[in-house]
């Protein structure tokens, strides 16, 4: 399993890099690989305000439907648009293929997220 040292996960599986007032946000290489190939990607539109929780897009795999929440609040900044056309990045490059880039409403909440040791004992028991 591939767990980057930099980013930060949520039980849920997704990640965020965090780099000054923003984070980008993706799923997790454990995510990817439990979803199967993955056909199609949605994501929201720019601008748009979430609280930590909140689904903010939906990826579909050949096994699956799964909605992708996000771990911090704050406001969409930048989507990743080419994931619309090649959503298999994901399952190719899952920590560049991030889907949102939110500025960060609360920056506290990122020292709620995981570190890569914990999400590693999360996914072990999932397994």
């Amino acid at each position: 399993m591939n767990t980057p040292d930099n980013i930060k996960y949520a039980s849920t599986h997704e990640w965020a890099r965090i780099e000054g007032d923003k984070a980008y946000i993706g799923i997790s290489d454990h995510a990817q690989h439990a979803m199967g190939d993955i056909v199609f990607a949605e994501l929201p539109q720019l601008g748009k305000v979430f609280k930590a929780g909140d689904s903010i897009g939906v990826v579909e795999s050949v096994k699956a439907v799964s909605d992708i929440y996000t771990p911090l609040s704050g406001k969409v900044i930048e989507v990743n648009v080419s994931l619309l056309d090649s959503p298999e990045m994901i399952n190719k490059v899952p920590y560049e293929s991030w889907m949102v880039v939110i500025e960060m409403s609360n920056s506290k909440e990122a020292e709620r997220m995981l570190t890569k040791e914990q999400y590693e004992d999360i996914c072990k028991e999932e397994k």
